[in-house]
């Protein structure tokens, strides 16, 4: 079930370095000061030095600096008209421009990093058992949207993707979000992988979700990992890479396509079975210690289709189904009703 997605925003990172960035704040200030300075010195008759009556080019420095500091011990002073409505109508607001732009400097260059890393370490410790998701494109997201309607909290999803706007939706739909490459080993390791219950992939490029893959396998060797793929000479390499599951959204389209010509109510169900919104749908859950022992047939949740035992995939018709043993897994059919309760 697909949430309305927020109106898109343009938006593009900034390409300039820290040290740039720095540089240019820096250099705003000193050409306001500058120019203050050089209106000063052009007009220093309309200042009074208390001290010797002689206003020099060092007076007129520092004048200048105490007034755009707010400090103004008085010791020099504007006398003339236009020398106080120069103070009054510019000195004023390079005074405020300057405050504003170093409190902004210093809040993203200290106080900003050092509130991100507090937070990221705080989810960190909290981090156990979430499920991550890297790539929150249309597949994604709506991967998302259908594993919240399932019953799972929002708050136990892990978003990663690079682009800022997907970023922005995963956090309102509530999921914890990091802006970034999920190739990468030490962005997986910031999302705690070895802990994490699962992950999906969906990064939109086959060569990059079988990267994705690769990394995350290498880090942990035993965490469910569901990869789409779009190209069906991809969906082996995925599987070599490490994936679980591996899901090519064009072939499932086509096989609904073609069971809809010889069997429309067919694909109905199959639509059905696929997800949560209709009348039936499949889910995987352990054998119960009260099931043991008794054939799949006999389970009273739903309809019993499929046993994993010890790697192998049994049918409801294998000898196998006979009898059910503690480890088992089984693949049912339920209904909405059951599904609920």
């Amino acid at each position: 079930m697909s949430q309305p997605r927020p109106p898109s925003t343009l938006k593009r990172r900034s390409g300039l370095p820290v040290w740039l960035s720095l540089a240019v704040r820096v250099g705003a200030v000193l050409g306001l000061v500058g120019l203050a300075i050089a209106v000063h010195w052009f007009d220093r008759t309309g200042l009074r030095d208390t001290y010797d009556n002689n206003v020099s080019f060092l007076d007129v420095v520092y004048f200048t600096m105490i007034s755009i500091s707010t400090t103004g011990y008085g010791d020099i002073a504007p006398v003339t008209e236009r020398a106080r409505m120069f103070d009054a109508l510019v000195v004023t607001p390079i005074r405020v421009f300057v405050v504003l732009l170093f409190i902004g400097t210093a809040y993203n260059f200290v106080l900003k990093r050092t509130w991100d890393r507090w937070r990221m370490a705080l989810i960190q410790r909290n981090l156990a058992g979430h499920i991550i998701v890297a790539g929150y494109g249309q597949t994604g997201s709506e991967a998302v949207d259908e594993l919240i309607a399932r019953g799972t909290p929002p708050d136990r999803f892990v978003v990663i993707d690079g682009d800022e706007h997907s970023i922005e939706r995963a956090k309102a739909c509530g999921a914890t979000v990091l802006l970034g490459d999920a190739t990468r080993d030490t962005l997986l390791e910031d999302v705690k992988i070895r802990e994490a219950s699962a992950m999906i992939v969906a990064a939109g490029r086959d060569d990059t979700s079988i990267l994705i893959t690769l990394s995350a396998r290498h880090l942990n060797p035993t965490i469910p990992i569901s990869v789409v793929v779009r190209n069906e000479d991809n969906e082996v390499p995925a599987r070599a890479a490490g994936a679980t599951t591996v899901i090519n959204p064009v072939s499932f389209a086509g096989l609904l396509l073609a069971t809809a010509c010889t069997g429309p109510r067919v694909t109905d169900a199959l639509v059905d079975l696929a997800g949560i919104g209709g009348e039936i749908t499949l889910i995987e859950r352990p054998v119960a210690a009260g099931e043991v022992g008794q054939p799949l047939s006999a389970i009273r949740t739903g309809l019993g289709l499929r046993l994993h035992r010890s790697g192998a995939t049994l049918g409801f018709d294998a000898p196998e189904a006979a009898a059910l043993q503690p480890g088992d897994t089984i693949v049912e059919i339920v209904t909405r009703r059951a599904n609920v309760r």
